[in-house]
């Protein structure tokens, strides 16, 4: 889903952006501020053109010195004869030092099965070298590929921004990320602040949109928003975007989040 090879277009081909949407919030280099608390499980329905077709959750645990993300999507069971959706994606990064207080990626891994589409790809991060191996399991293929120091990959670079500073409507922001294939050097402006409503209750948001490139992200035909609490959590409360045909919408309707503190209503 994350590593950006072609997929078949069509309605459901757009469900490799499911798990990618509750991830692919982009930015760098301002000064970071360490945000937020871990252990944290968020969870996901997930919506296309008004039906519910999965849910997706994601998960931060920290494993000895390291922190693990875990991305994982489902498709409904109206949807599985049709189109079965069962993906992993995982992140497991280092201690990093300022401005990188939430660590770097060390290990990146997808394990995606999409209706006929299978993928089965590493990518570990040499900072020393700077350089990236990615390893094909499927293909049998292995490419080494330069990387620049502030480079993550599509989980990872969505909490780098979580741990930004406060962001002002009408900036822009850069990240480089690898998506299994290449770097790209991603914009995300900053929108509005704007209050909305949903199944958790009423929030005061800042609403970003990520300006994607990569052929595996929407096929670069969509146009994704994102609505995150306008706190120090930055929590995705709910993304949408356009796809080929009709839309997907991303909501948050659980999980372990803001622990010391009841949520807005």
């Amino acid at each position: 889903m994350l590593c950006s090879s072609r997929r078949r277009p069509g309605t459901f081909g757009a469900w490799s952006c499911l798990t990618l949407l509750i991830l692919v919030v982009l930015l760098a280099v301002p000064p970071v501020s360490q945000a937020f608390p871990v252990p944290e499980r968020l969870e996901f329905e997930i919506s296309y053109t008004g039906i519910t077709a999965g849910r997706a959750v994601q998960e931060v645990n920290k494993i000895g010195d390291e922190i693990q993300i875990v991305s994982t999507a489902r498709s409904a069971d109206w949807l599985k004869l049709m189109f079965p959706v069962d993906d992993r994606i995982e992140s497991f990064l280092v201690s990093g030092t300022p401005p990188l207080f939430i660590g770097v990626p060390r290990l990146y891994r997808e394990r995606i099965r999409e209706g006929w589409t299978r993928f089965q790809k590493d990518a570990v991060f040499d900072r020393q070298k700077l350089e990236v191996t990615t390893t094909d399991h499927l293909k049998n293929s292995v490419t080494v590929q330069k990387i620049s120091k502030r480079t993550y990959d599509t989980l990872s670079s969505f909490f780098y921004f979580r741990s930004l500073p406060a962001l002002q409507p009408g900036t822009s922001y850069f990240i480089d990320i690898f998506d299994c294939k290449r770097l790209w050097n991603t914009e995300v402006q900053v929108l509005r602040r704007e209050e909305i409503t949903t199944p958790l209750g009423r929030f005061k948001t800042v609403v970003i949109k990520p300006l994607l490139k990569s052929e595996g992200i929407f096929a670069r035909t969509g146009e994704m928003h994102i609505w995150l609490t306008d706190d120090d959590r930055r929590i995705p409360v709910l993304m949408k975007s356009k796809v080929r045909i009709g839309s997907i919408t991303a909501t948050l309707t659980g999980g372990n989040y803001w622990p010391d503190r009841p949520r807005q209503k």
